[in-house]
């Protein structure tokens, strides 16, 4: 699932739903709902998340972070 993937990712590097909202740019609440697959993120919003984990090293793609086939 594809929150699975993000948060596994997330815990992996210790980062919060509060500071993915940050690097996103959205409120804590609206992450949290993107997270649990209440809302859709979007491109903008996913391109933050890659570049955001791949500065920190991680080899993911859009595919692999998001578990899309």
């Amino acid at each position: 699932m594809v929150r699975n993937v993000l948060r596994g990712v997330m815990a992996k590097y210790g980062v919060t739903i509060a500071q993915m909202a940050e690097v996103v740019g959205i409120s804590s609440n609206s992450m949290s709902k993107k997270i649990n697959g209440k809302v859709d993120f979007t491109l903008t919003e996913v391109r933050a998340i890659l570049a955001f984990f791949r500065s920190k090293g991680e080899t993911c793609t859009v595919e692999s972070l998001f578990d899309i086939m």
